[in-house]
């Protein structure tokens, strides 16, 4: 047997000699992992002191080539873990990417949920009864401030009723058919609104001039209106209820007097329509028609004995002669 290819190609080892060291190395790596592995029988362990001391000799050596063994396992988790972040990472951005519309449509109903809740807390005293609805842009017609409520005739929507939003007074209806009606806002031309100034209690004539703050007219009394008074509606005319909050008193730059209008605090995209006609529908009716005799109505009929005692009464009156004197030439 020679080495080929090296720097011992010269030097040559009997075959014979090779297997021999095989064969020691073998015997001895078998008799160390029968002295390692063994365990003795019923009569005991004869060989727990060698196997101790061998223990003890290789554990270092163990502690040593299992290293190698350790890290290569660290390393492999790492790597795996790293590819498996990957993916779950991608796995996340796809979730993400579904659940983005999911959450935008989550935040329009919740939004649209809060003005439902708003505007169905709304209270008026007295009680009116009122009708939700969903307003859009009136391109066409013959206002310009004006917009359609998918509410009308079917629901009793009529002419002339006032809509609020959560905020304050939005207009009056002009127009209405089976299930639309148009509204027109207060800040059309033609819009004509009775109102008082809640700290005065002064009159005053609310106009729409096409812009965003509608004007105040005919204001009486001296020194009745300041800036920063709340305008309500004063019921006058009997189309809007009293009180309905409308806005905020302002100065305008051309020196009017202007209202900044609550009801542009917010969208008016939905509103609540009062079915108000005039102010008989308010009070009770049972109340104000109510019989004036219907106590007298209810007297017991006289007995028969004072029926008798009445006619007695009566006769003895029609028999008693007249102490009246008679006039000077009359005839006897």
């Amino acid at each position: 047997m020679a080495f080929r290819d090296g720097p011992f190609e010269k030097v040559k080892v009997p075959l014979a000699w090779t297997a021999a060291v095989a064969v020691v190395v073998a015997l001895a790596a078998s008799v160390i992992l029968i002295v390692s592995d063994r365990r003795g029988g019923e009569g005991g362990d004869t060989y727990a002191p060698v196997r101790a001391g061998f223990d003890s000799g290789v554990g270092p050596v163990n502690g040593v080539l299992a290293a190698p063994v350790r890290w290569a396992g660290s390393l492999s988790d790492g790597v795996r873990g790293y590819f498996f972040a990957v993916s779950e990472n991608r796995k996340l951005k796809r979730q993400l990417a579904e659940l983005e519309p999911w959450r935008d449509q989550a935040i329009a109903l919740k939004n649209v949920n809060a003005r439902y809740e708003a505007m169905l807390g709304l209270r008026t005293e007295p009680p009116v009864d009122m009708v939700t609805a969903r307003s859009i842009s009136d391109a066409r017609g013959p206002f310009a401030n004006a917009r359609l409520i998918d509410a009308g005739a079917a629901k009793g929507v009529h002419i002339g009723n006032p809509v609020i939003n959560e905020q304050g007074l939005v207009g009056r209806i002009t127009g209405t058919t089976g299930n639309v009606s148009r509204m027109l806002l207060l800040t059309d031309v033609a819009s004509r609104t009775p109102v008082l100034i809640d700290r005065t209690d002064a009159r005053a004539m609310l106009t729409g001039d096409g812009s965003g703050n509608p004007r105040l007219e005919y204001i009486r009394g001296v020194g009745a209106l300041q800036a920063g008074d709340r305008v309500l509606s004063s019921g006058d005319g009997g189309g809007i209820p009293r009180g309905v909050p409308i806005g905020v008193a302002a100065k305008g730059i051309d020196g009017t007097w202007r209202v900044k209008l609550f009801s542009d605090r917010g969208a008016i995209d939905y509103v609540r329509v009062m079915l108000f006609q005039d102010f008989g529908q308010l009070v009770n009716p049972e109340s104000l028609n109510a019989a004036p005799l219907a106590g007298l109505a209810s007297a017991p009929a006289p007995s028969a004995t004072q029926a008798a005692a009445i006619g007695d009464a009566a006769a003895r009156r029609a028999a008693a002669p007249d102490p009246t004197p008679a006039p000077a030439g009359a005839p006897r």
